[in-house]
C-alpha cells in the first residue's frame, strides 16, 4: 500500500461521506501571483524589473533554506510566489495563504496571539466560530504530525522556517471553504489546521500564513484525500497580472496530446521528488551526475511551486551553463545585483533562446524562453537557472504547462498549455 493510500485511510474520518462524494467531479480555484494587482502583497510603486529582482532574491533565499536531508520544510515564510484565497470557520472568515507544495501543515495567525506579527488584514478569532475545536495530545492526528508537543491537554504544532521565523499554536479542526471558479463555495468540515498563537520572526504583514500542498499527513492535499481522488494540478500563467488555476479531482486530470508523465519518488514525507536524468540544449545532451546520498531508485530533484528559479548541483549547473552560453550568440554582460551568472545584452523579445529539454524519467519536458530566461533590466536577459546543493525544479520552468499530480498512481504529468486562457 502506498504512503498516500495509508494516509487516506487514516484521515478518512476527518470528512463526512457526503463530503467525500460531493466533489468527485472536481473543481478549480483561482491562485494569484504575489505581484498581481489582485494580491494583498502587490506593491504598485515597484517596476517590473524590481519585481523580477525581488522574485529572484526570494528564490535564492528559499533555495538556501531548502534542505533535502531533513523531512521538515525550512524556508522563509514570505518566499512563496502564489496566493490562495480561502475561508475558515463558521461564519466563513476569508484569508490569503501562500499556496506551497513544499509545506505540510496549513496554518494561520489566530487571536489571541503573543507575540503576533504585524498582520495588516484581520486576524481569525476561533472563539467567534461555531465549528472550531482543538485536538488533544492523545489524538490520532496529533501523533501523525512531526514535532508536536503537549500544552495542557492540547496538541501543539511548531512550524519552523529559515531566518529564525517560527509559528507555534494549537493543532485544530475547522471548516475550510474554497471558492470555486464556477461561483460555488465548497466546504470541507473537520479540516486540520494550525492556529498560530506564538508567531515570531520575519513575516510579510499582508500574509495570513501557509496553505500546505505537500505530501505530509496534514497537508490540504492529503486531507482532501479520496474526495479529490488524490489528484490536483495547476497551470501557472507567465504574467503576474493574470490569474492561474489550482484544480482538484477530475478537474485536475492531465491527458491528451503532448502529455508526458514521470514517477514521484518517496524521499521524505513532505516534498515531491522526481528523477531528472539529463538536459538537452539543442542537440547536446548533458547527463546529470549522482550525489553520494542518492540511489537509482530515488528522486534527485524537488518540484516546487514556491521557488522561482531552477537549481542544479554545481557540476551539473556548470555544464548546462556552458552549453547554453555556447548556443546563445549574444554579448555577455554582468547580472544586475549579481544574482545570476549567465546574462546577455538583449531584450527578451529579441532573444533567440535554444530549446532546453529536461529529461525526467519517462518524460521529456521541452522548455521555451519563458521557462529559461528572465529580463532583469533594460536590455539584460539572464539564464533563470542557478547552482545549489539542493536541486529544485522551480515555477518559472513550469509556466505554461498544466502540471498534474496523481498521488494514487504516484506520478506527475506535464502538458504544454497556454495558462493565460485557462
Amino acid at each position: 500500500m502506498s504512503l498516500f493510500s495509508t494516509l487516506v485511510l487514516i484521515l478518512l474520518s476527518l470528512h463526512s461521506s457526503s463530503s467525500l462524494e460531493a466533489h468527485k467531479g472536481g473543481f478549480s480555484v483561482e491562485i494569484i501571483h504575489r505581484d498581481s494587482p489582485k494580491s494583498p502583497l502587490h506593491r504598485p510603486t515597484e517596476t517590473q524589473f524590481q519585481q523580477v529582482a525581488n522574485a529572484v532574491r526570494r528564490s535564492i533565499n528559499r533555495a538556501n533554506h531548502f534542505n533535502q536531508n531533513t523531512p521538515s520544510t525550512n524556508i522563509t515564510l514570505d518566499d512563496g510566489e502564489y496566493l490562495l484565497s480561502y475561508s475558515v470557520g463558521t461564519p466563513p472568515f476569508q484569508i490569503y495563504g501562500v499556496a506551497d507544495t513544499g509545506s505540510d501543515i496549513t496554518w494561520l495567525q489566530c487571536k489571541p496571539c503573543k507575540p503576533c506579527y504585524n498582520q495588516t488584514s484581520p486576524i481569525f478569532e476561533p472563539s467567534k466560530s461555531s465549528t472550531y475545536r482543538t485536538l488533544s495530545y492523545s489524538s490520532r492526528i496529533c501523533k501523525l504530525v512531526e514535532g508536536t508537543t503537549k500544552d495542557g491537554d492540547n496538541c501543539e504544532y511548531t512550524a519552523a522556517y529559515g531566518g529564525g521565523s517560527e509559528s507555534q499554536g494549537d493543532l485544530s479542526e475547522e471548516t475550510l471553504t474554497l471558492d470555486s471558479t464556477n461561483g460555488s463555495s465548497i466546504q470541507f468540515p473537520g479540516t486540520v489546521i494550525g492556529c498560530g498563537r506564538r508567531n515570531t520572526g520575519s513575516y510579510d504583514r499582508n500574509s495570513s500564513g501557509i496553505v500546505g500542498l505537500g505530501r505530509g499527513p496534514v497537508s490540504l492535499i492529503s486531507q482532501l484525500g479520496s474526495s479529490i481522488g488524490g489528484k490536483f494540478s495547476y497551470c501557472l500563467a507567465p504574467m503576474s497580472n493574470t490569474s492561474s488555476r489550482l484544480n482538484f479531482g477530475d478537474a485536475a486530470v492531465v491527458s491528451g496530446k503532448g502529455t508526458v508523465s514521470t514517477p514521484i519518488f518517496s524521499r521524505g514525507p513532505v516534498f515531491y521528488y522526481l528523477k531528472l536524468e539529463a538536459f538537452s540544449v539543442g542537440n547536446k545532451r548533458i547527463k546529470l551526475g549522482s550525489s553520494s546520498s542518492e540511489s537509482d531508485g530515488e528522486g534527485n530533484i524537488i518540484i516546487d511551486s514556491g521557488t522561482t528559479l531552477t537549481y542544479l548541483r554545481d557540476d551539473d549547473y556548470s555544464k548546462l551553463e556552458s552549453a547554453v552560453a555556447h548556443e546563445v550568440k549574444l554579448k555577455r554582460v554582468k547580472s544586475p545585483n549579481k544574482q545570476l551568472s549567465l546574462c546577455f545584452e538583449s531584450s527578451f523579445h529579441d532573444l533567440k533562446a535554444p530549446v532546453i529539454t529536461a529529461h525526467f524519467r519517462g518524460a521529456d519536458v521541452k522548455l521555451n524562453a519563458i521557462n529559461t530566461f528572465v529580463e532583469m533590466a533594460e536590455r539584460v536577459v539572464c539564464f533563470a537557472f542557478s547552482s545549489s546543493n539542493g536541486p529544485i525544479f522551480g515555477n518559472m520552468a513550469q509556466m505554461n504547462f498544466l502540471v498534474g499530480y496523481d498521488l494514487e498512481k504516484e506520478r506527475i504529468s506535464f502538458k504544454p498549455t497556454d495558462c493565460t486562457n485557462q
